[in-house]
């Protein structure tokens, strides 16, 4: 992984207005399409400590896929298992910094990783 990495999926209006305020702020990230190269599960259980969250905060809930998953009131193992098969169902943009990471929503939450 480069210093910065971002999972990014250019159809997300959030994860572009994330990508394009990293760039507008001078950081070069490693673009990470994680629908087409999804993250191991030792990388989401690496992102998850890094941001603090439980794996069911890191699903998009609303999400037909996670819905036909049947995956409501699941265990994390089988979440972040799920996320790991199934990575449209992971939120995103997730932005990774110097051993730390944050969630693209706002996009200006990612730039307290570079404080």
């Amino acid at each position: 992984m480069s210093e910065t990495q971002i999972w990014h999926n250019p159809r997300c209006s959030k994860s572009r207005q994330t990508l394009e305020l990293l760039t507008e702020s001078g950081v070069r990230p490693e673009i990470v399409l994680y629908k087409d190269a999804a993250p191991s599960e030792a990388d989401i259980r690496e992102v998850l400590t890094a941001l603090g969250m439980a794996p069911i905060e890191l699903i998009r809930q609303n999400d037909a896929g996670f819905k036909a998953l049947g995956l409501e009131g699941a265990d994390a193992d089988t979440l972040i298992k799920a996320m790991a098969e199934h990575p449209a169902i992971i939120e995103r943009p997730v932005v990774r910094h110097g051993g730390k990471a944050a969630l693209g929503r706002p996009p200006e939450d990612v730039l307290k990783l570079f404080k």
